[in-house]
């Protein structure tokens, strides 16, 4: 029986979207060369998936926080569907969600609530900004987010959403900080990395591509994020702090018990 309820002769429920949230993330808003890039990433991806895939599911991710892996997974998903494919953007960040704030929507009900065995409208998550566009949110923030992503939960939800969607992209953690992204890899067509130039360390990003290369992932290809303005000692230093603080926080509140851990 399929996860999503059919509604019949009723009005989607369309979040509204706040154009002070996403004007500065939505390709649409941006300088004529930033959408430019992502039509080009649009096209350079026709080339990378495998033919006669049937609704591939893209992982975006990255080896750091701050690298601009969710702005460009809302941008990749936005152009496609641009150019006339259904597509849905998946919030697969169960720790820390930022597609539903950087959007303007709320966060909740989305995936966690599918992976929980709820029911849900598709219908729902369509966006107002583009017909064929839908964002499912990651919902509320579950104990135990790489099992969740991992299970055969998550497996018959996406064969599910395949049946429906031309493509899927999902926005996924860091894969130096946390193993979530490496945990969904086998259900999906491949991955894309994001680095961003002046930012991502390199010792970051060979262990970023270790890991994919160790758990066998499918690397479509990756994407080169300009750095922003702000130079000098102390500019390197909150960006640093940025890190390691998002690190941190990863550890603390999902750290396994100790009595877990003697198992």
């Amino acid at each position: 029986m399929s996860l999503f309820q059919k509604k019949h002769k009723r009005k989607h429920k369309s979040s509204s979207f706040a154009p002070a949230e996403n004007q500065k993330t939505l390709h649409k808003n941006l300088e004529f060369t930033a959408t430019e890039q992502y039509k080009l990433l649009r096209a350079n991806l026709e080339f990378t998936i495998p033919e006669g895939e049937k609704c591939p599911v893209i992982g975006v991710t990255s080896s750091m926080r701050g690298e601009g892996k969710s702005t460009t997974a809302v941008n990749l998903s936005y152009v496609l569907a641009e150019k006339g494919s259904k597509v849905l953007l998946i919030d697969g960040d169960l720790r820390i969600p930022s597609v539903a704030k950087k959007m303007g929507i709320k966060g909740s009900p989305g995936l966690t609530d599918l992976l929980m065995g709820k029911g849900a409208s598709i219908a729902d998550f369509r966006t107002e900004l583009l017909e064929e566009w839908y964002i499912l949110p990651s919902g509320d923030i579950p104990p135990n987010p790489s099992e969740l992503l991992g299970s055969s939960r998550m497996e018959a939800v996406l064969n599910d959403l395949r049946k429906m969607f031309d493509y899927i992209v999902i926005d996924l953690p860091p894969v130096n900080i946390v193993s979530d992204a490496l945990s969904v890899s086998h259900l999906i067509t491949g991955m894309i990395v994001v680095i961003r130039e002046g930012y991502t360390e390199k010792k970051e990003l060979e262990a970023c591509f270790r890991h994919l290369k160790l758990s066998n992932v499918n690397v479509l290809g990756c994407v080169m994020n300009e750095a922003k303005s702000g130079n000098g000692a102390y500019g390197k230093y909150r960006k640093k702090y940025r890190y390691y603080k998002y690190y941190r926080y990863y550890q603390s509140n999902y750290e396994m018990p100790k009595d877990e851990q003697q198992k």
